[in-house]
């Protein structure tokens, strides 16, 4: 999988892509992250990438213009378009959802993730791209590079090889997926408790112990203890 990021900070990534899963996933080829910054396909001098919203209102607007030249210049690789996607993520998009990043992961070689700041996005963008609009949750954010962020998170540990399947098949809302297929069941979707050692923890004088079902070793309770606190 190939996310192309469209940022004015791509800086903003470094740390979090350089740790852990995601780490290991670049490190094995099998996701890649490539960013783009509109400042680099500005028109003027001082590199402008936004400017006063048409109709007044606070805030700047991000400009249309750098932002297309951008995905212009990383669409030169060769991936079939239906293979591609192209997101812009905004706080007034459709909610992100564990089925998405499932279907994207299943369905999409490349996603071009447009991470907005400021007041928001020239509209133009989604139009002239036919982009969808995402949001990671009812709520505003400062910045999308979080919300990338967060896609390319859920997205990446769907991909065959970055995480075992056992580890996947009993995650919170991994089996809320609508669209049933081979290796995906349908269930509940939110996962049970978790407990691990010591056996029993003490805090500000009050006690607090493992499920005495978990150290029974009979797994077919415990299955069932599972199922029933989900």
């Amino acid at each position: 999988m190939r996310f192309d990021i469209i940022t004015i900070f791509p800086e903003a990534f470094e740390s979090y892509l350089n740790v852990s899963i995601l780490k290991r996933a670049r490190a094995k080829k099998l996701i890649s992250v490539q960013f783009y910054n509109p400042r680099d396909f500005s028109s003027d001098k001082h590199r402008t990438v936004d400017s006063k919203p048409y109709g007044g209102g606070a805030g700047m607007v991000m400009m249309a213009e750098p932002i297309l030249k951008a995905v212009s210049a990383l669409r030169t690789f060769k991936i079939q378009k239906s293979k591609c996607k192209i997101i812009v993520l905004s706080a007034k998009g459709k909610q992100f959802s564990q089925k998405l990043a499932y279907d994207w992961s299943k369905k999409y070689d490349q996603l071009i993730l447009i991470s907005g700041r400021y007041e928001g996005i020239d509209e133009r963008v989604k139009l002239a791209l036919r982009a969808e609009e995402i949001s990671i949750g009812p709520y505003v954010l400062t910045d999308g590079e979080i919300a990338a962020m967060t896609v390319i998170s859920a997205v990446s540990r769907l991909i065959p090889g970055v995480i075992r399947l056992e580890s996947l098949a009993e995650e919170s809302h991994w089996n809320l997926l609508l669209k049933k297929e081979k290796n995906a069941p349908i269930g509940k979707g939110i996962e049970y408790p978790h407990y691990t050692r010591p056996e029993r923890i003490k805090h500000k004088g009050k006690s607090y112990s493992v499920p005495k079902i978990l150290l029974s070793g009979d797994h077919k309770k415990i299955s069932e203890w599972r199922k029933g606190h989900v």
